[in-house]
């Protein structure tokens, strides 16, 4: 599988398996999570894409519980995880009202919970995940720094950050943002045109899409002519239509998957099979907004 270099020493998989369901299925035990993973990895899926909030945050340790079961598989991944959103759940249940936290503290504890939950020295990514309106940028931008000087983290980078954002970060830190994880589907395609997308590509850092299937939505037919030409293009697979639609762009985007079915997930890489052209690009693209290009 392709991979897509973040600095001279990290590299992901072009396809990015999502943690965030990890912790609300059914069986969370040490061998199915390690059967997920290894489903991953014979499609050269490497990148496993987890947040310290995931499943009221439990789903690290679960993740964790794994790679301690199995610790031969940490040699043959990435792990990107997400730090900065406070809820009233788990570890933070005392938290009266949900709000994001990047002081240098709360970082730096956030960092230290994950590498113990995780059973591991090192996160590949660490990723702010949401924008902080009270963010102290010269605060945090050292504290990222710090975290990358420590060893603890590889490299980092940001979440659902519009063009602002970044730059304000990026100007108290002297270590690179590397990605930036947004929302981007065929039905939420904004980012391609609100200049999200061209931001990014400017300096060509490769961004990183959350629901890339649109949350299910694109499976409920409330978009009759979308969902037949993407069942055309994937001769019946339309989540594998809909991923090569996003791999198809310049960009280099990272789809991330979440799913807890071991079957979907063997066949996560059956959108690298399908190709587009630039016609049938748009031809996707009009069928998603209901209306041709201007």
């Amino acid at each position: 599988m392709e991979r897509i270099s973040l600095t001279e020493t990290v590299a992901l998989s072009r396809l990015i398996y999502g943690m965030w369901r990890l912790a609300d299925d059914s069986d969370t035990s040490p061998r199915h999570v390690q059967a997920k993973i290894e489903a991953c990895l014979a499609q050269g899926i490497t990148t496993m894409d987890q947040a310290d909030i995931y499943g009221g945050y439990e789903a690290e340790e679960v993740f964790g519980n794994a790679l301690r079961a199995a610790p031969h598989l940490r040699d043959q991944i990435e792990i990107v995880t997400k730090c900065d959103i406070l809820v009233g759940a788990g570890r933070y249940s005392s938290t009266r009202v949900k709000h994001y936290d990047t002081s240098a503290a709360h970082i730096a504890a956030s960092i230290d919970h994950s590498l113990r939950l995780m059973g591991t020295e090192k996160i590949d990514l660490l990723l702010v995940h949401r924008p902080d309106p009270m963010m102290d940028h010269h605060e945090t931008g050292a504290a990222l720094d710090a975290a990358v000087a420590s060893g603890k983290v590889a490299c980092v980078g940001v979440s659902n950050f519009k063009r602002h954002d970044w730059t304000l970060l990026q100007s108290a830190m002297k270590t690179p943002l590397v990605t930036n994880q947004i929302e981007m589907s065929v039905l939420e395609n904004s980012a391609f045109t609100n200049g999200d997308l061209a931001f990014l590509q400017e300096f060509g850092v490769p961004p990183m899409a959350w629901s890339p299937l649109a949350g299910g939505a694109l499976f409920q037919g409330q978009n009759p002519k979308l969902l037949t030409l993407l069942q055309e293009i994937g001769a019946g697979d339309v989540a594998a239509a809909a991923v090569a639609w996003l791999l198809a762009h310049p960009a280099r985007i990272l789809p991330v998957f979440g799913t807890n079915n071991l079957a979907r997930i063997a066949k996560l890489d059956a959108a690298r099979a399908i190709t587009f052209d630039r016609e049938l690009w748009f031809e996707v693209f009009e069928a998603a907004n209901g209306q041709e290009v201007p």
